[in-house]
C-alpha cells in the first residue's frame, strides 16, 4: 500500500507502508527505557496465566521524536475522549527505575 507522492519541496513527503506493516501487532504493554541519546520502547504482547511475555516490536527514538510522539499521543487520546468519552484506567500505572511501564 503506497500513499500518493508528496513534493518534498511543499514541505512533504512520500511514506511507503508495506502490507505487512499495515496489518500491525496487538500488544498490551509496553516498557520504555532511556539513555542521554535515545529512548527504547518495547511494544509487547503478553498472555492471561501465561509467564513469559514476547516483544512484538521495538522502537528506538532520538529525544526529540520520543517528545513529539509524546504530544502527538496526548492530541490524539484527548480527542479520542472528546469523541468518545474518558479512557478509564483499571491497572495501576508502574515507574521502576529508569524502566517505565504503560
Amino acid at each position: 500500500m503506497d500513499n500518493q507522492n508528496q513534493n518534498p519541496q511543499d514541505g512533504n513527503i512520500n511514506i511507503q507502508l508495506n502490507e505487512m506493516i499495515a496489518s500491525g501487532v496487538y500488544c498490551n504493554l509496553a516498557l520504555v527505557n532511556h539513555s542521554p541519546s535515545e529512548f527504547v520502547v518495547d511494544f509487547i504482547q503478553m498472555m492471561p496465566g501465561v509467564q513469559q511475555a514476547n516483544v512484538r516490536s521495538r522502537v528506538i527514538l532520538a529525544p526529540l521524536h520520543a517528545k513529539r510522539v509524546l504530544a502527538a499521543l496526548q492530541q490524539n487520546v484527548a480527542n479520542f475522549e472528546q469523541q468518545f468519552g474518558e479512557i478509564k484506567e483499571v491497572e495501576p500505572f508502574v515507574l521502576g527505575g529508569n524502566n517505565v511501564q504503560a
